[in-house]
């Protein structure tokens, strides 16, 4: 039955990856994935949870609930954002450099690659919504899950806070080309990636009742390596600061993610 969750995961992250690509081909546009992104960890673990079957204990649910208001938040908010602003500059720039081989190149790098990420992401969901035997014995609350939630919630209000005020801040006119230094922005420069950070390692710790769940730690180990080392921190930053003259002194006094009071001077 476990395999069976892990297969009919993977088959449905196939599908929507695959269907996103073709429609981005139609409507010449691959920023929809970053929409789908989140939408597609929904997908996953509700595909867990109806493939493994059986009956539906506290860790499923909340599991279950947690990936869902973290994926589908998400995906509201950068369809808030960036639906009718056209395409990313990131695609842009790829579409520029590879011509007429940007459809087939997009697939690969951008669509897989993106679904290989979201199953491996999304293995501590998986493995919450699957069945063992010592279930029978573990219905209720425990530690983890009350550990794990606190975690997620933090994460989320990190993110969903995060996010509003930055919108908040770029919707006055005043503030154009100003760095985004309050709120949450003045103990991280990424609010948003730190609460994303959480999400994960705080699923991860509600599906720990599981018997196999220390499998589920490289989920939570390659978001962490995404947000702070490869597509989050660094690709931000190095066009934010060509973009934004303050944003030098920004990085001086600001934790650059794990939020601390800023430096002074």
């Amino acid at each position: 039955m476990q395999g069976s969750v892990v297969l009919a995961s993977a088959v449905a992250v196939l599908v929507l990856m695959a269907a996103i690509w073709f429609i981005s081909i139609r409507i010449k546009d691959a920023s929809i994935v970053d929409i789908v992104w989140g939408l597609g960890f929904v997908l996953v673990v509700w595909v867990s949870r109806l493939t493994a079957g059986g009956t539906w204990i506290l860790r499923h649910q909340m599991v279950l609930l947690a990936t869902s208001l973290w994926g589908l938040r998400l995906a509201a908010y950068l369809a808030w954002r960036n639906l009718g602003k056209g395409e990313d500059y990131r695609y842009r720039a790829m579409r520029k450099k590879h011509g007429d081989r940007f459809p087939i190149i997009s697939l690969r790098t951008v669509f897989l690659t993106q679904g290989l990420l979201m199953l491996v992401v999304s293995i501590p969901a998986q493995i919450a919504q699957m069945n063992f035997e010592r279930d029978a014995d573990h219905r209720g609350i425990d530690g983890f899950l009350v550990g794990g939630f606190v975690i997620w919630l933090i994460g989320m209000i990190f993110e969903t806070v995060g996010d509003l005020q930055l919108a908040r801040f770029k919707a006055n006119p005043a503030n154009a080309g100003q760095v985004m230094d309050r709120g949450l922005w003045r103990f991280t420069r990424h609010p948003n990636y730190f609460g994303d950070f959480c999400v994960w390692w705080g699923i991860w710790v509600m599906a720990v009742s599981a018997p196999v769940a220390v499998v589920g730690i490289v989920g939570p180990i390659v978001m962490s390596v995404l947000l702070m080392r490869v597509s989050g921190v660094p690709m931000l930053e190095h066009s934010i600061a060509k973009r934004r003259p303050g944003y030098a002194e920004y990085i001086k006094k600001t934790s650059s993610f794990f939020p601390r009071p800023p430096k002074r001077g």
